[in-house]
């Protein structure tokens, strides 16, 4: 299951000169994983509320061109492997037609308990969601 979601390319995700920031990419790209995981079941809060935070551990980001001011893309994210520690996300940034490919990346995630420790493995609930829609 690849997950879309649209955005604007607003004044305030752009530098001086009207091109995208490349930090701008990182806060869109987390918007997007976050309803990814909304779309499966996995309310942030919920997770959160049962002892189970996500933070990002890894990043590799590529960017491939810039979206400009009033330029709509869309983030497209899915997962893209399951380990037994890591959740990976591979998400790309395309332009409206998706002619044009802005940025892509592979985020890792792992589970953690609220107070920062590790799970040894991934909760259940958290592997059951994403291996309904991994695509490889």
């Amino acid at each position: 299951m690849k997950y879309l979601l649209k955005q604007t390319a607003y004044y305030a995700d752009t530098d001086s000169y009207g091109v995208v920031w490349h930090g701008t990419y990182l806060r869109w790209m987390e918007q997007a994983r976050v309803e990814l995981c909304r779309e499966l079941g996995l309310n942030l809060v919920d997770l959160q509320n049962a002892d189970i935070a996500l933070p990002v551990t890894n990043i590799n980001i590529r960017y491939k061109a810039s979206a400009k001011i009033n330029e709509n893309v869309f983030v497209e994210t899915w997962v893209s492997k399951i380990s037994p520690l890591t959740v990976t996300f591979t998400q790309e940034i395309k332009s409206e037609d998706k002619s044009k490919l802005y940025t892509t990346a592979t985020v890792e995630v792992v589970a953690v308990h609220n107070d920062g420790k590790l799970y040894r493995r991934l909760p259940e609930v958290l592997k059951e969601a994403c291996e309904k829609v991994i695509e490889v």
